[in-house]
């Protein structure tokens, strides 16, 4: 179930709710019992880290892991050269 984050336009209260995607949303403050709760947007609370996901992640040992991602056995590209060095003309 996601974590909804949502505000207060009365008095600014910001809180969080664990709440199915069906379930109605707040429509009263917990802090003033006004009824003006609106939904926030907010970033989601994980981070992808690593060299990509794998198909096999999740499956039995014997599957053979592919990186989905891309190849991460594949040259990696030529570095751009670097910017000549300015003339200076005295």
């Amino acid at each position: 179930m996601p974590i909804y984050e949502f505000e207060c336009s009365s008095c600014g209260h910001r809180f969080d709710r664990l709440q199915k995607l069906s379930d109605p949303d707040p429509s009263v403050c917990p802090a003033c019992d006004v009824a003006e709760v609106k939904r926030r947007l907010s970033a989601p609370g994980f981070r992808l880290a690593g060299s990509g996901w794998y198909e096999t992640d999740f499956k039995k040992d014997g599957d053979k892991k592919r990186n989905l991602a891309g190849d991460s056995n594949a040259p990696a590209p030529a570095p751009a050269p670097a910017p000549a060095p300015a003339s200076s003309d005295s």
